[in-house]
């Protein structure tokens, strides 16, 4: 049986050292907010051309718009910051860019003009300041709101057990297993936002309450087994040796379930598109770390716990 629990305190110090680094790096540079929490433009446009081969009527017939790094290269030079380009059909392109001026909106479409066929406007979204901060507070309400249930649901569904530690113990070392994988997560799109300008948008929010669900699942996987345990053994077994089996009864599942979900986010990596990617991109990284704080940090914690209660109880 491997004595994962007595490696705790590695596990305190390699947490503390990501943490730390990703609280330096959104210090330091941010997170690279794209047009969803600043405000711009979004513009829906249409390539067609028209086939004349008949006098009496003329045909419209869709074709393949130019690719993505075409149309980018076609506007470098226009000052459209944080552009964006999603492929909507076969035909139609969607960019989104950090700026709401019919100037150069106008100049984007005579940009596109010059690629072969005829350029078609189909919708032009301009999305405000005030928008943008609705979406950031709303964002930040649904974290929280996600947050602060499944402490209370992993509280309510412990009741029962009370010892040795409280029920709401079991709470709390899972919303600090969550806020361990948010915010290293934070932290990594930190860097990517400065050294590789990717930026967040509202599919991010998703990635991260997604994360949250995932991570809280693999946890509760732990804590299930940890609460068959307590209730199996007699008192003359320590609440250590009982975390330390139940990690080692859940510790190939929850590895192999974790491998299988990474597997299908590289393929959507690599071949998926660019409006999906760094979407896969925060799930593989929140599901590395949420697979790593539900074995190591959350059960880590429940025995901290005890001993602290259990050194301040002598002390008396």
């Amino acid at each position: 049986m491997l004595r994962i629990i007595e490696k705790r305190k590695y596990v305190y110090v390699f947490s503390s050292i990501l943490i730390l680094f990703a609280i330096a790096a959104l210090s330091t540079w941010g997170l690279n907010l794209g047009i969803d929490f600043k405000g711009g433009t979004l513009m829906e446009v249409e390539f067609s051309e028209e086939d004349n081969g008949s006098e009496e009527s003329s045909e419209i017939l869709n074709f393949v718009a130019p690719s993505r790094e075409d149309i980018q290269e076609k506007l470098r030079d226009l000052g459209a910051n944080s552009l964006t380009i999603q492929s909507s059909e076969e035909s139609r392109i969607i960019l989104r860019y950090i700026a709401s001026d019919e100037n150069l909106n106008e100049q984007v479409i005579e940009k596109l003009e010059e690629f072969e066929g005829d350029v078609n406007l189909i919708r032009v979204d301009f999305i405000g300041a005030s928008v943008s901060n609705q979406l950031k507070k709303n964002a930040f309400t649904a974290l929280t709101a996600a947050i602060l249930g499944i402490a209370l649901y992993i509280a309510w569904s412990f009741r029962k057990i009370s010892f040795p530690i409280p029920s709401w113990q079991y709470g709390l070392g899972a919303i600090t297993a969550l806020a361990h994988d948010i915010i290293i997560t934070l932290g990594i799109f930190a860097v990517l936002g400065k050294f590789l300008n990717i930026e967040i948008g509202v599919p991010f929010v998703a990635a991260l309450l997604t994360i949250l669900g995932y991570s809280v699942n693999d946890t509760i996987v732990v804590y299930d087994r940890i609460r068959e345990n307590l209730m199996k053994s007699d008192s003359k077994e320590s609440f250590e040796n009982i975390i330390n089996k139940s990690l080692n009864e859940t510790l190939a599942r929850s590895i192999n379930t974790s491998l299988t979900v990474v597997i299908v986010l590289i393929a959507i990596i690599i071949f998926g598109g660019e409006s999906i990617k760094f979407f896969s991109v925060a799930l593989m990284i929140g599901v590395i770390f949420g697979t790593y704080s539900s074995i190591f940090v959350a059960s880590s914690l429940l025995v901290s716990s005890y001993n602290y209660k259990l050194n301040k109880s002598k002390n008396l």
